[in-house]
């Protein structure tokens, strides 16, 4: 809403704007307004006032009376209902033959009395909260990692595969399989994929994001995090998607063809096949989510000459015969930023790469 004293100052100017040359549509789109806005203005004499604050509003028809609202307040606060929610009196005076108000009346009149609150032992609800956000612009700076079930031939009895991804270049930095889920089993793999892909932590601190589960926001996994300088990022509870490269992984690892389906026939058989994968996952797989490179390709940054070396190639072909495009040649442009559980107002959102390994 414009106060008159502003609408006053807004027509002087795109009035010296006219009469500068200038067209009056495109002064009042400087303005804000549209060229009907200012015509309604400046129908009388001088600047015309805005009429609604001051207008009558007649009360709606359908509007229930003090009376009304007073006996809605009354069955409400009556020993019989006090304990139950609107939903509940309407139906139970409805199958007794009364009907006061509908079950939003009910709900509009206690709030504006201040009578809708959270009652019983149960947790209120709370808002849901956003998913922490990480952008990755080179390899070691943001780290997924979780743990999933290898089966064995046993019914009930799995080995547990700890899996570290690096989202930016999807690379494994560490694996391992052990027969439990364990606190330091996990602490020592980060600190052994610390050592091997760092050595130190320098310049800005690696993120480590992981789920909720009781081994990752262990005690023994964060002094150990505490001591290597790596920060820590969670899922929101009960929300898978926020751990989406971790998951793709283990997609990739369990639907692989050589993956024994029937189980592992033992610790040492899960170790060696997942020695085999990562090896081939690492340097032999493109993946799809980083223009068809191999992750140590993109670790290395050697990913940046071989798409180079892509684009220069289409576009040649596109010059030999450039009947066969009828646009732009296929996009090899390196993806420079990916992103965590990116905000979606986010202008970079688009640089967002989820897609399965």
């Amino acid at each position: 809403m414009i106060s008159t004293p502003d609408r006053v100052k807004a027509i002087e100017l795109i009035d010296e704007a006219v009469q500068s040359g200038a067209k009056r549509t495109r002064a009042c789109k400087e303005m804000g307004i549209c060229d009907r806005t200012y015509r309604r203005w400046t129908e009388e004499e001088q600047v015309r006032t805005d009429a609604r604050p001051t207008a009558i509003h007649p009360t709606p028809s359908n509007k229930l009376s003090a009376e009304e609202r007073q006996r809605i307040l009354d069955v409400c606060h009556d020993p019989e209902y006090a304990n139950l929610p609107p939903g509940q009196i309407v139906a139970i005076l409805a199958d007794k033959g009364v009907f006061l108000g509908s079950e939003a009346s009910f709900y509009r009149v206690l709030h504006e009395n201040n009578e809708q609150h959270h009652r019983g032992r149960s947790k209120a609800a709370q808002p849901r909260r956003q998913p922490t956000s990480h952008c990755a612009t080179n390899p070691n700076q943001v780290w997924s990692w979780d743990v999933s079930y290898l089966p064995s031939p046993i019914r009930g009895q799995f080995y547990y595969l700890y899996a570290i991804l690096d989202i930016f270049s999807r690379k494994i930095t560490g694996w391992d399989v052990h027969d439990c889920e364990s606190g330091d089993h996990a602490a020592t793999l980060v600190h052994k994929a610390v050592v091997d892909e760092i050595g130190t932590i320098t310049d800005q601190p690696l993120v480590l994001h992981a789920d909720n589960g009781s081994i990752q926001k262990g005690s023994t996994l964060r002094a150990k995090l505490d001591c290597l300088g790596v920060a820590t990022s969670f899922s929101r509870p009960r929300v898978s998607n926020d751990n989406p490269y971790s998951e793709s992984l283990f997609r990739t690892c369990k639907y692989c063809p050589s993956y024994p389906t029937e189980g592992f026939e033992s610790l040492q058989a899960a170790r060696e096949w997942m020695t085999r994968f990562v090896y081939w996952y690492n340097t032999k797989h493109r993946h799809s989510g980083i223009k068809h490179v191999t992750p140590e390709e993109r670790h290395t940054g050697a990913d940046i000459a071989i798409l180079e070396k892509r684009k220069a190639l289409y576009e040649a072909a596109k010059t030999r015969n450039p009947s066969r495009w009828s646009g732009n040649t296929r996009n090899w442009d390196r993806i420079n930023k990916v992103w965590l559980n990116p905000e979606r107002s986010s202008n970079d959102s688009t640089q967002t790469t989820r897609k399965a390994a």
